[in-house]
């Protein structure tokens, strides 16, 4: 079974996911990351593809990528890390990119290494939904890859219950329309936004990002949604810390 859906059929609520770069602080520090990820008891791992040009991130993530990328973060080395630890680490692996390093990787070679590094889904923020529906799904579905979709509160409910319909895994409930970024709390029109998606009674189970910081904002996604994604947050302690067990223990302590 796909790990992806293993988590969310063992544990439905009260998620906690993380988001970190490839390739920053160090170029080596991948692993390290992950397993300490593990060892704190974090559900699942978002490992980010570093791209020249992350349209939809912040400036704490796009620094980030701007490091990795001058750390010497490849695809090809980024595969080779994963791989070396597959056989330890029993959380899911999600690689979020953008689709230009993707292309060039190639779908086919892309989706193939995903499945031989231990990788169980993607999310691909460019990805157009008909581009995903005709080339992609069918190569991610070949290697059991599952396809993360993002909505945000300007989606409609027609793309959503499209989206709904032909996805697995999760959806990414995009806490608002803009960047990534630390927020301090979730407005009432945040909240509404939460209410709604809760009535439209999904097929998939949703995690909610963008913004979380602190015990209000994970709070609030988790009483929304299966859980929570954190991301400009913990990027910005791995980079004061330079050690991830140390910014995972600081990062709990914000979240108290």
């Amino acid at each position: 079974m796909n790990k992806i859906d293993k988590l969310f059929q063992s544990k439905p609520t009260n998620l906690l996911s993380l988001y970190f770069c490839a390739g920053c602080p160090t170029l080596d520090g991948t692993a390290d990351v992950i397993r300490a990820m593990e060892r704190h008891g974090i559900a699942c791992v978002e490992v980010g593809i570093p791209f020249s040009d992350p349209l939809a991130d912040g400036p704490v993530i796009q620094a980030a990528g701007t490091k990795a990328l001058k750390n010497g973060m490849t695809l090809n080395l980024l595969f080779s890390q994963l791989t070396a630890i597959k056989d330890e680490v029993t959380i899911p692996l999600i690689l979020m990119g953008y689709l230009n390093p993707i292309m060039h990787y190639g779908f086919e070679k892309f989706f193939a290494s995903c499945k031989e590094s231990g990788v169980s889904g993607c999310i691909i923020p460019d990805l157009p939904f008909n581009d995903y529906m005709d080339v992609v799904k069918p190569i991610a579905d070949k290697y059991d890859i599952r396809i993360i979709m993002m909505i945000t509160p300007e989606t409609s409910d027609e793309r959503i219950r499209f989206i709904d319909d032909n996805t697995e895994g999760f959806i990414y409930m995009v806490s608002s329309a803009a960047v990534t970024g630390a927020q301090s709390n979730f407005g009432d029109a945040k909240l509404a936004y939460f209410n709604h998606i809760n009535s439209m009674n999904l097929r998939n189970p949703r995690m909610i990002g963008f913004g979380i910081s602190n015990y209000q904002t994970l709070k609030s996604a988790q009483d929304n949604a299966a859980g929570a994604i954190i991301g400009s947050k913990f990027v910005s302690l791995l980079n004061e810390y330079n050690d991830p067990d140390e910014a995972l223990k600081q990062l709990k302590l914000i979240l108290k």
